[in-house]
């Protein structure tokens, strides 16, 4: 058996209009069904969603998750 090294990367974007849990909820499931998507994590307080995806991925593919849930997607987090 050999080990498979795998690289991950880590992509903060701020999102705007998230208010609390359901809106973090309903953002990380929306963008979690992106393919090659390991996790999210959506803080409403910050606006910041920290994905962790296999490779980087297609802003606008992002962009239209953030929009199906409801929100705006404002681009990378400073």
């Amino acid at each position: 058996m050999t080990a498979e090294t795998k690289t991950e990367l880590t992509t903060v974007y701020q999102v705007k209009g998230m208010t609390c849990g359901h809106c973090e909820g309903a953002v990380s499931s929306e963008i979690s069904e992106i393919a090659g998507v390991s996790s999210v994590t959506a803080v409403a307080a910050t606006g910041h969603v920290t994905v962790v995806s296999e490779a980087p991925l297609d802003e606008e593919a992002v962009r239209a998750a953030v929009d199906e849930a409801g929100y705006e997607l404002v681009g990378l987090a400073a």
